[in-house]
């Protein structure tokens, strides 16, 4: 399905955008590689209506050939990236990793939300990269895609798992997320913080609760995650946040506000992007615009599309995480000059100063013989090395 096709789903008849309680997304729109297009319609037959589906969250296990992810991305702070899971309960309806669903058969809507799937063969396969004599350091990004500590991972705890990989290669890591549950792994990354070997940001959107309930159903709230940083700063964790996205007339109010905020809880970094709308992501957005916000949905865009020279979404390099244009401009100046005044520092520049030259590479497993390769993927030592 081409892009303009999506960007004729956007708007449903308002009375079919209802919010689904606890979710982000408002329907469950098919992804652009479906062959069928399904539409439904009123056949003017008169029928009691039905009762409303739950999405109850389905969490299937992977196991996942590669790992670590690699990019040369000019507007990205890092170079490699891990994610444990795909899809994300949060369900936040703005994540441009949404459309990653579409490849799996699935929607990027609803289906992304409740339809998880966890790669639980990723701590040894990050070690079995990291053993590679080819393999150079270089800071890992962890949970970029899809939130690592989202709610399935307290049963999983594949995230903390890939850490004691990290730290016991003194491999450095950069961490982004919006649940406190990060402050289960303070023991790994403190003692990490120590050898400057890790560096988290904490995302916060607003601190409007009412707005976050809607816009990032299963995340942690506004206030929780201050403590978040508050916690992980005074474990000696450098800690930033990340005002991402930045939605005209939503959250953007609130940008001094939040800077402000998370630096007295103890932020020493701060970064933003503003409103991306990748793909199915943009149908997804104005559906749940018309749901939550009717009175500004058009403002809003037009105020997206003056950022974004005309259109719904650039994916140009150099425009597309900060957009153009005066407003664009005018919302940079507001985050420079807050972070200027509050002394604090750009997340890239933090993440580029942890330590690579202490990296130790891992033992190599021989790969002969099967019993030899089931131990090695099970994360075992031969006997006799």
């Amino acid at each position: 399905m081409r892009n303009k096709e999506i960007e004729g789903q956007a708007m449903l008849p308002p009375q079919s955008l209802k919010a689904q309680k606890g979710r982000g997304a408002v329907t469950n729109m098919q992804g652009r590689y479906e062959l069928h297009a399904r539409e439904a319609f009123d056949d003017g037959w008169e029928q009691e209506e039905d009762a409303p589906k739950v999405w109850r969250t389905h969490v299937s296990e992977e196991t996942a050939r590669t790992i670590l992810s690699r990019n040369q991305s000019p507007d990205i702070p890092f170079n490699v990236s891990l994610n444990p899971y795909r899809g994300c309960e949060h369900g936040c309806i703005y994540c441009f990793a949404r459309p990653s669903h579409s490849y799996l058969g699935l929607s990027p809507g609803l289906d992304f939300e409740s339809r998880l799937f966890a790669k639980v063969n990723a701590p040894e396969l990050l070690r079995s990269e990291l053993a590679k004599p080819s393999y150079v350091a270089d800071p890992i990004a962890l949970g970029v895609n899809t939130d690592a500590y989202q709610p399935c991972e307290r049963d999983y705890k594949l995230t903390r798992r890939v850490l004691e990989v990290l730290q016991e290669c003194e491999h450095p890591v950069g961490l982004i997320t919006k649940s406190a549950l990060i402050e289960r792994d303070i023991d790994i990354l403190g003692a990490m913080a120590q050898k400057n070997l890790a560096a988290a940001s904490i995302t916060i959107t607003t601190l409007d609760p009412k707005i976050a309930r809607t816009l990032e159903p299963r995340a942690a709230a506004p206030a929780r995650r201050l403590r978040t940083i508050k916690t992980l700063s005074e474990a000696g964790i450098p800690v930033g946040v990340s005002i991402a996205p930045i939605i005209p007339f939503v959250t953007e109010p609130d940008i001094e506000r939040v800077l402000e905020a998370a630096r007295d809880a103890g932020a020493i970094m701060g970064s933003y992007i503003v409103l991306r709308l990748p793909w199915e992501v943009n149908p997804l957005f104005q559906q749940w615009l018309e749901a939550h916000f009717p009175d500004r949905a058009q403002r809003v865009m037009n105020r997206i599309r003056d950022m974004r020279g005309g259109k719904d979404y650039d994916a140009n390099f150099a425009t597309r995480m900060k957009g153009e244009g005066v407003w664009a401009d005018l919302i940079h100046q507001r985050i420079e000059k807050t972070l200027a005044r509050l002394g604090m520092i750009g997340r890239g520049t933090r993440y580029k100063q942890l330590d690579r030259t202490l990296f130790k590479r891992p033992r190599q497993i021989p790969a002969s013989g099967a019993r030899t390769r089931a131990a090695a993927a099970a994360g075992q030592m031969d006997l006799f090395q």
